[in-house]
C-alpha cells in the first residue's frame, strides 16, 4: 500500500504537517489528509504508485481550491518486509532524491529525543522525512457496553490518541464487531478492575445498575483518575453525593466527578449523549494544550 503524509505546509492548508492516509489498490483504506482536490488526486496517483514520490501543490492555483497555501506531500510505498524493519520511537528516512546516508542534523534530533524523552516534530529535516511512532497519549475507560456504551465507542474510537478500555459484567453485552483501538474487558465484579487503571486514566460509568455506579465512584475516588463522568440525572447525582460522603469522601473530591455527563441541552438519546460527551473530552483536550502553550 501507499501511505501518503502532508510532509510540509505553507499558509493555509487544510491538515497539519504529519497527517496521512493509507491508499490501496482499490482506492482510500484509512486515514485522511484534507482538502478535497487534494486527498481525490493524491488517491489517484497513489492506487498505481510503484515508488516513492514527493509533491508539492500550490492549492489555489495547483487545484483551484480556496486555501491559499502549499503543501509537500510524501507518497511512500510500503509492505510488510519495511514495515517489519521499523525500530524504536522515531522513523526517519530519506525523501527520494537525498543522500543515503542519515545527516549529522538528523542524527542530533533522534540523540536530543532519546535523552531528553521528547519526540521531535514531524517534518522534513535535511532531506530527510522524520516521525515519531503514533502512540495513545490518553487512557479512556468506559464502563458499561450498553446503549450509551456502544454510541460512545462509535463516536470516540476513530478519535487519534485515544486507547479504550471497554468494561462490562459478561462477554454476552459486548457487540460482535469492536474497533482495533479498543480492548473489551469482561469482568463478573467489574469494581476490582478499577486498580489496574493508570492513575491518571479518563473514565466514563454508565452501568446498567446504580449501584454498580455507586461502587465504581467509590473506588475511583479511592484510586485516583484524570478525568471520571458519570451518567444520570440531578437527583441521581444529589443521592450519589450523599453516599458518597457517608463512605467517607471529602466534598471537594466528591466534585471531581463530572454528572451529568455530557451536554444534557443536546437530548438523551445514546448517540446525543455521545456526542455531548467527545465535545466535552475534546475540549478538555484543547484546554489543556492552551494552557501548555502558555508555559512554553
Amino acid at each position: 500500500m501507499v501511505r501518503v503524509v502532508v510532509a510540509d505546509t505553507r499558509g493555509s492548508t487544510p491538515r497539519e504537517v504529519g497527517a496521512a492516509m493509507l491508499v490501496g489498490a482499490g482506492g482510500l483504506l484509512e486515514g485522511t489528509i484534507g482538502g478535497g482536490t487534494l486527498e481525490h488526486e493524491a488517491i489517484g496517483r497513489a492506487r498505481d504508485q510503484v515508488a516513492d514520490q514527493v509533491q508539492t501543490q500550490a492549492l489555489g492555483p495547483d487545484l483551484g481550491q480556496c486555501c491559499g497555501g502549499a503543501v509537500t506531500l510524501f507518497h511512500e510505498v510500503w509492505d510488510g518486509a519495511k514495515l517489519a524493519g521499523i525500530a524504536g520511537e522515531v522513523v526517519a528516512r530519506p525523501l527520494p532524491g537525498a543522500p543515503r546516508e542519515m545527516p549529522f542534523a538528523v542524527k542530533r534530533m533522534l540523540a536530543e529525543a532519546r535523552a531528553q524523552g521528547v519526540p521531535p516534530v514531524a517534518g522534513i529535516h535535511a532531506g530527510w522525512m522524520v516521525e515519531p511512532v503514533a502512540r495513545p497519549e490518553r487512557e479512556l475507560w468506559i464502563w458499561g457496553a450498553g446503549h450509551v456504551g456502544r454510541a460512545l465507542v462509535s463516536v470516540l474510537a476513530p478519535l487519534p490518541g485515544l486507547a479504550i478500555t471497554w468494561v462490562d459484567t459478561g462477554a454476552d453485552r459486548f457487540p460482535t464487531a469492536i474497533p482495533e483501538a479498543v480492548t473489551r474487558l469482561p469482568a463478573a465484579d467489574p469494581v476490582r478492575l478499577v486498580a489496574h487503571a493508570p492513575a491518571q486514566a479518563e473514565h466514563l460509568i454508565l452501568t446498567y445498575s446504580h449501584q454498580l455506579d455507586l461502587a465504581l465512584c467509590d473506588a475511583l475516588l479511592r484510586r485516583g483518575f484524570g478525568f471520571c463522568g458519570l451518567i444520570g440525572s440531578a437527583s441521581k447525582w444529589a443521592r450519589f453525593r450523599s453516599r458518597l460522603a457517608g463512605m467517607g469522601h471529602e466534598p471537594a473530591r466528591i466534585a471531581g466527578i463530572s454528572c451529568p455527563i455530557g451536554q444534557p441541552d443536546l437530548g438523551k438519546h445514546p448517540q446525543e449523549i455521545a456526542v455531548g460527551v467527545a465535545h466535552e473530552l475534546l475540549t478538555r483536550t484543547a484546554r489543556k494544550e492552551a494552557r501548555g502553550g502558555r508555559r512554553a
